[in-house]
């Protein structure tokens, strides 16, 4: 752990460090955290932004796609002269701007089972800020496995979802078991999406992750958080484990070894 705080530190973080709830040691705490956030779209923009700007030391970004003059309505890390360079590499220069006492790793790749365990493993939390559902269960089964939580964003025109899965709590499979059918869920290509609305999710996100690395507060676990920006309403509902769950239920895989992530992203023999 780091053991003492900087003059400038001192400085640029002062307004965590008064806080009973945070301080010196929940900055500390902060510093010496690694955080994977998985998609540099619209969701991972806010993510990425308060995460560096909270002194988050280790900052891991994963996006295979390049930056396109359509992401700049929301994707709000990336700027007009960014257009055509990997997103990782234009989120990466945003947070070395921004601060730089957080080390960024950027990992130009497409998250799924092929890599989602070795990638997970460098770091203590993850932020699900992905758009399409093999990649939300892949990491939350990878994330699942190897006891690391997980905070899950999903949006939609002008609404949004969020919610903490953590290992002693219900996880994504519980909440969904399956993924809808292919084609019965449009992108924002298709259907467009509000501007501001990841905005807000990603907000959220960003400080279900922080409470996370304090301990402080309580987690959206077991909590789903809907979101409606055009009735401007927020509403949770609970959800529990399922005991027949197959990667937190009894008798669950031990290995995502084997799944096909395709389609329903059903485990065989659930």
């Amino acid at each position: 752990m780091t053991l003492s705080l900087d003059s400038t530190q001192l400085d640029r973080y002062s307004r965590h460090i008064i806080m009973d709830e945070v301080g010196p040691e929940g900055q500390r705490a902060l510093l010496d955290s690694s955080v994977l956030v998985v998609g540099a779209g619209g969701l991972g923009s806010p993510v990425i932004q308060y995460l560096a700007a909270a002194g988050v030391g280790t900052l891991g970004i994963a996006d295979a796609d390049d930056v396109e003059r359509s992401n700049l309505q929301r994707q709000i890390v990336h700027a007009d002269s960014d257009v055509g360079e990997p997103k990782v590499d234009s989120a990466a220069a945003y947070v070395r701007r921004l601060n730089p006492d957080v080390t960024v790793e950027g990992h130009r790749t497409r998250v799924g089972p092929d890599n989602a365990e070795s990638l997970v493993a460098e770091y203590d939390l993850v932020v699900d800020a992905s758009d399409n559902f093999p990649t939300r269960y892949v990491l939350n089964d990878t994330c699942r496995l190897a006891e690391t939580p997980l905070v899950h964003g999903a949006i939609y025109k002008f609404e949004g979802q969020a919610t903490t899965l953590v290992p002693e709590g219900p996880c994504y499979r519980c909440l969904f078991p399956e993924a809808p059918e292919p084609g019965t869920v449009p992108d924002c290509a298709t259907t467009g999406v509000l501007g501001v609305l990841p905005g807000t999710v990603g907000c959220v996100q960003a400080t279900e992750a922080v409470k996370a690395i304090l301990g402080a507060g309580e987690l959206l676990a077991g909590r789903l958080l809907f979101y409606d920006a055009m009735d401007m309403t927020f509403e949770t509902v609970p959800y529990r484990q399922n005991p027949d769950c197959p990667i937190c239920g009894e008798g669950g895989v031990e290995s995502i070894e084997g799944v096909e992530y395709t389609d329903s992203c059903a485990i065989e023999g659930e």
